[in-house]
């Protein structure tokens, strides 16, 4: 059998690929202040110098020591800038000058520093990350009473809760970390030398901060946190080159935890150890085929014993596996990189007919060379229970079931006589077989024996010599009597296994079957309505409990959204467990270690730093969840989480659309009264003054000059308004529509006519056919859109050209077409046109307008089920076509007229 060769995990490899091109971060990781962190990165920032490398020190902070400072000779410095701050000039790196001088290796120290407010960051480490964006080294310094995580510990250490922190991902981005380190009484005896604090600060810090006992407990947070990093490193490193594993580095335990009654006494177990050894561990839960069918108590075993690890700090994982159950535990040790493996003693071996069967213990004892192997054995009262367990498994309690069973048998037995009574046959044991396997497939390996059982003395009563009775007289019968109980509980037995493999793939595959559905269904739900019901509803049934999905309300207040079986009220400790658990972003509430007499499970909802909402479980007081029903549960929270997240993403985004659209109506409705509306007001009022002041010196022809630009003005005014009352209308479907049979060279006379101003200055051509076929539609309004349309085509169309009108039938509409000699139109803007304030910004922007004219068109055009669209009018895409489609009117049929000879009452009749 050939061996798969292992593979680099493609998360590993994406991660290396992500820090391509960055560059390499080195953190010089120190106790406490005074143990030589700056000191031991300037020399090595010296040595760097050495081989050819661009250093420069970006901030180096020397505190007025001297050894330090020399180091700082031969370095280039690049200058800080200054920046004020309350009335003070305070130096602070000058990123900018550090980007553009683009050394290989840049020294930032004091990594947790606050910048200066006016900075481009807040902190420092934010700086650095700048830097290694822009692919620059840095070497920097930091105390590991800064590191996040450590934090509230280092509080209970020193007492002192230090407020500049760096996040634990920029420890992540470190590439290498030097510990620097000073054992206590050297650091104190350095402080007393004034080289870290002035001399008024030494005997205070002496008693507070810089104990022996506060600093003895720092350098191990210290040489712990280095400790941890290499170790991830050293992780992903066997990740991305496929190293197998394990390494000798640093501890990790894992204890294996089963149904048997000692699984908790393991996991306490494995947490002594890994608490005197200061290790991290993993409880690890192995799900094979036959754990469907494990009774409901020793599922709860497992499930407690989960739940306890949980609570005392292990990292929980559960486990799929198919055959070798050992050998899946021993990959996922490797893949961890785990040193300890803790387990249970061996049960007593299971002697089967032929062969002894050896428990997973003895095959991970066996394999496990590679490993620490701790077995713990149980005490003499749990060691009995699971003596009794071996030796009486799990039992089918249902008397339906060997009701069932014997049922089979005896109509084995009369088949077996049918066949005796037609036909010689040496052995008729073969026919009770059916019946055994038929009890294993239905009801499982219990009724199966009881089957093999009385099938055996079934067949010994009525089919051996002497008949009717239990006496073998041939010793040929006996061997194939015992044959037959062999070969009827062996076949039984991998029946049985059989069917409870195939009960827990059908249960999976219903789980799988239930998750894509749910998927597919909250895919498609487009409000957060349907996902909360989608929601609720499928955890309930899948889960056969109570479901609720609560969020914030308006306010921001946590509150109930929708619930299966329908609930809409909480009592006061659920509400607790809610609130804290939306608060924290965490776990809390019943079987959680937060509040656990709330009788409901609430989960947190989202991805981010504030869960966007909680969902709550509710289980029957009789059953707890299986460690595959909390995986399932898991899963279901993070489809809940992306599904609400989207949808809220979708109403802000909705919300944020909207409100971009009412700014920008805004900003054109003021563009156009400011503008369009008030230079016809400026003409009239310019032209009326011109009457007023100088009318007598304008003489007759001057006054019927301005008197005629008041009116063309006017008109153009009260054009500007109809189209701003139309558009209203059209916005709130105030726009009553008149159908009637309507003749197109009336409707475009009309128009004409109308803009017999506007259209002085071109040469409009009219061809439009006679016995065109009337449109359906309101006149009025339809003339108002061949007015719009015209009047657009002379303003963009230059003076002395042709303004074309062409009318034809296609099928039941009328088009009707409307060309000029303009500019034209350009393609990616031919459907924008029709939006409400816009306007072309190339070729036709030379005219001033609303940007409503053809808005109101298309609006007109769609309440009359007809159409607009624009085209170019020449094949070189100069001009502009506009084309409209108007439903032909309904011509009503009349029916036929009687014969001349004939009377129209007595037709009728």
């Amino acid at each position: 059998m050939s061996v798969e060769e292992p593979r680099p995990e493609p998360e590993a490899l994406l991660a290396e690929a992500a820090r391509e091109g960055r560059g390499k971060l080195k953190i010089f990781l120190g106790a406490a202040p005074g143990v030589g962190k700056t000191f031991a990165m300037l020399e090595a920032a010296r040595q760097r110098q050495t081989e050819s490398v661009d250093v420069v020190a970006a901030v180096v902070e020397t505190h007025g020591r001297a050894e330090t400072e020399r180091l700082l000779v031969g370095l280039e410095v690049v200058p800080r800038t200054r920046l004020l701050y309350r009335g003070r000039a305070l130096p602070e790196m000058d990123l900018d000058a550090v980007l553009a001088r683009r050394p290989a290796l840049a020294l930032v120290d004091e990594l947790a520093h606050s910048d200066v407010e006016g900075s481009r960051h807040a902190k420092r480490w934010q700086d650095v990350e700048e830097l290694l964006a822009a692919g620059i080294d840095v070497y920097t310094t930091l105390n590991v009473q800064h590191i996040e995580s450590l934090n509230d510990v280092v509080a209970r250490i020193s007492g002192v809760r230090v407020r500049e922190t760096v996040p634990d991902t920029v420890m992540e981005l470190a590439a290498d970390i030097e510990l620097v380190d000073l054992p206590p009484e050297e650091l104190i005896g350095r402080l007393r030398e004034g080289k870290v604090y002035v001399q008024d600060q030494i005997a205070r810090a002496i008693q507070n901060f810089f104990s022996k006992g506060n600093l003895t407990a720092l350098r191990e947070l210290a040489m712990r946190a280095a400790a941890d990093r290499v170790d991830a490193q050293m992780t992903a490193h066997m990740r991305s080159h496929a190293i197998p594993g394990p390494w000798p580095a640093q501890d990790r335990i894992l204890v294996c935890v089963n149904e048997t009654p000692m699984a908790k006494s393991l996991v306490r177990a494995a947490k002594r150890m890994a608490e005197r050894a200061r290790l991290p561990w993993i409880a690890l839960s192995v799900i094979t085929a036959s754990s469907e069918s494990l009774p409901e108590e020793e599922k709860d075993t497992r499930i407690a014993a989960l739940r306890l690890a949980e609570t005392l700090g292990a990292e929980v994982a559960t486990i799929n596996a198919t055959a070798d159950v050992a050998a899946e535990v021993l990959a996922f040790a490797r893949a961890r990189n785990v040193s300890r493996i803790v387990i249970g003693r061996p049960r007593p071996r299971r002697w089967v007919p032929g062969f002894v069967r050896e428990t997973v213990a003895d095959t991970i004892l066996k394999q496990a060379t590679d490993f620490e192997v701790t077995v713990v054995s149980p005490d003499a009262k749990t060691a009995r229970n699971a003596a009794l367990r071996m030796a009486l498994p799990a039992i089918e309690r249902r008397p339906v079931a060997y009701l069932w069973s014997a049922g089979a048998v005896a109509l084995a037995a009369l088949a077996a006589q049918l066949i005796a009574a037609l036909m010689p046959v040496e052995s008729l044991s073969l026919v009770f077989l059916p019946a055994v396997l038929f009890s294993a497939a239905r009801y499982g390996l219990a009724p199966s024996a009881f089957a093999s059982v009385i099938a055996f003395l079934a067949y010994n009563f009525f089919f051996t010599e002497p008949y009717h009775t239990l006496n073998v007289y041939r010793e040929s019968e006996i061997l194939t009597l015992l044959l037959f109980l062999v070969v009827a509980i062996v076949t039984g037995n991998q029946t049985a296994r059989l069917r409870r493999q195939a009960a827990a793939q059908k249960t999976i595959a219903e789980r799988t079957t239930r998750l894509y559905e749910f998927a597919r269904k909250i895919a498609s739900a487009a409000s957060l309505d349907d996902v909360v019901w989608a929601s609720v509803h499928h955890v309930a049934s899948t889960l056969k409990c109570d479901a609720l999905l609560l969020g914030p309300n308006e306010i921001g207040r946590l509150a109930i959204l929708g619930g299966f079986p329908p609930e809409d009220r909480l009592d006061v400790k659920d509400w607790g467990a809610a609130n804290w658990a939306f608060e924290h972003k965490e776990a809390a509430g019943w079987s959680s270690v937060t509040l656990p007499t709330s009788s409901w499970l609430f989960l947190p909802l989202g991805s981010g730093p504030v869960a966007s909402g909680l969902l709550g479980v509710r289980f029957k007081q009789d059953s707890d969840p299986s460690p595959e029903d909390r995986r399932l549960l898991d899963a279901l929270v993070d489809q809940i989480s992306v599904a609400v997240e989207r949808t809220r993403l979708a109403k802000d985004m909705e919300e944020t659309r909207l409100l971009s659209e009412t700014e920008r109506l805004r900003a054109a409705l003021l563009s156009s009264v400011s503008h369009d509306l008030r230079t016809p007001l400026v003409s009239i009022i310019g032209a009326a003054s011109s009457l007023l002041d100088a009318g007598d010196v304008l003489g007759g022809d001057g006054r019927r000059m301005m008197a005629e630009t008041i009116q063309e003005e006017g008109e153009r005014l009260n054009r500007y308004v109809q189209n701003l009352l139309d558009m209203t209308r059209l916005s709130y479907g105030a726009l009553a529509i008149r159908h009637e049979a309507i003749d197109i060279r009336e409707v475009v006379g009309g128009a004409v006519r109308r803009l017999a101003r506007t259209l002085a200055g071109h040469r409009v051509a009219i061809d439009l056919p006679e016995g065109l076929a009337s449109v359906d539609g309101d006149p009025v309004l339809l003339e108002q859109v061949v007015a719009n349309v015209l009047d657009n085509a002379a303003k963009y169309a230059p003076a002395g050209t042709d303004i074309a009108v062409g009318a034809r039938e296609a099928g039941q509409q009328l088009i009707l077409s409307i060309s000029d000699e303009g500019p034209g139109i350009p393609h990616e803007d031919r459907r924008k046109v029709f939006d409400m304030f816009y306007r072309v910004r190339h070729g036709d922007s030379q005219s001033a307008g609303t940007g409503l004219g053809l808005a109101i068109c298309q609006g007109i055009l769609e309440a009359h089920s007809g159409g607009i669209r624009a085209e170019a009018a020449r094949s070189d895409g100069r001009g502009a076509r506009i084309v409209i489609d108007l439903p032909l009117a309904v011509t009503p049929t009349q029916p036929p007229a009687p014969p001349a000879d004939e009377d129209p009452d007595e037709a009728e009749g």
